[in-house]
């Protein structure tokens, strides 16, 4: 019988020991409903609590989007706040919850030492969001939600013209959205609709979708509709 998970070796960039990591096989990635902000949930393994691998020789942690390079800065922070106090620790199983959680706290904290792009943390932020949701746990998803959502404008402001500005555009009024920033949500779903340089179908149908979603929270919040919203009664 076939297992969910395989073996790969990686090699660490800090301290170049090479060690071993778990995959889930691309058969097992079923899932079975995904949220508006794109969160997947799983119906048996889920592939996001393998996505870092974690260098048990010297702590290092990362995913397939990190830099290869490290300056000397670099290396000198991360053995002061990791290395030197990393006691051997191998991730090379089965991993839970916490054990997934643990993950994507270190790649965060190495992502913020090497300085990776702003997309890179953006993303470890969100996922780790979508853990918190997965346990019902809304304070800590929402204040992770909250900083991903200024990493991603961060990544509009500084590199946005090379990304799908759609997709970017749309995960800010959708992050606005959930945490109730509703005029913030409606002028991010408002200029993706009206921007006809935006050729991007699927986020032009979502932000459609969205802007009515967040103009029926505002109705039953009882709250004050925008004039453009209020157009639409």
């Amino acid at each position: 019988m076939v297992e969910p998970l395989y073996e790969i070796s990686v090699t660490c960039t800090y301290c170049t020991n090479t060690f071993k990591s778990k995959k889930v096989r691309p058969s097992f990635k079923k899932a079975s409903k995904s949220d508006s902000d794109f969160c997947l949930h799983y119906k048996d393994v889920n592939p996001d609590y393998y996505v870092v691998r974690i260098c048990p020789f010297c702590g290092y942690a990362h995913t397939e989007n990190f830099s290869d390079k490290w300056t000397a800065g670099e290396r000198a922070v991360f053995h002061e706040k990791v290395a030197q106090n990393w006691s051997m620790r191998d991730y090379c199983r089965e991993r839970t919850w916490e054990d997934s959680l643990q993950c994507f706290k270190l790649a965060l904290l190495s992502a913020q030492i090497k300085n990776e792009k702003s997309r890179v943390i953006a993303g470890l932020l969100h996922h780790l969001a979508w853990l918190y949701r997965g346990k019902g746990d809304w304070e800590q998803e929402e204040r992770f939600l909250s900083f991903a959502l200024d990493a991603y404008v961060n990544v509009f402001e500084t590199e946005g013209m090379d990304l799908n500005n759609a997709k970017l555009m749309y995960l800010m009024g959708e992050l606005n959205r959930r945490l109730k920033r509703f005029p913030d949500a409606v002028k991010w779903f408002s200029r993706i609709i009206n921007d006809r340089k935006i050729m991007d179908a699927g986020m032009i149908r979502a932000s459609r979708e969205q802007w009515v979603t967040t103009r029926e929270d505002m109705l039953a919040m009882r709250l004050e509709l925008p004039d453009e919203m209020k157009q639409a009664t």
